[in-house]
């Protein structure tokens, strides 16, 4: 488990992680925050389950790439799938770090940090 914090919206979230030969057997998260987070978390755990660990952290980067873009950047609706619709996110800058707490927490989990990740 991993936990993340973004303490200007007050989203607060686990993300739970189970890995077996390469490939993200389980994930879950658990927590409370604002519906872009929260939204975001869901679409990410039904997306990366049964998914090899090398293809969820090409979708973190591909993810977080997308959110922090120009505006006027074509999104790449066939890598990103539903994760997609966050995109617009991006005419919002404080509510990027909502679109990304989840991703973030699970990076953090698959590189083994320690520490809660935070998006301060």
């Amino acid at each position: 488990a991993q936990e993340g914090y973004n303490p200007l919206c007050g989203d607060h979230l686990h993300v739970y992680l189970h890995i077996e030969a390469d490939t993200i057997s389980d994930i879950g998260f658990e927590g409370s925050g604002c519906a872009i987070s929260k939204a975001s978390a869901s679409l990410m755990t039904a997306a990366l389950k049964g998914k090899p660990v090398a293809e969820a952290v090409e979708m973190f980067d591909k993810f977080h790439e997308m959110v922090t873009a120009e505006v006027d950047v074509p999104v790449d609706d066939q890598s990103l799938g539903k994760m997609a619709v966050f995109a617009g996110v991006r005419e919002f800058p404080m509510r990027v770090k909502c679109a990304t707490l989840a991703w973030h927490t699970l990076n953090a989990a698959l590189e083994g940090k320690d520490e809660p990740v935070t998006t301060e």
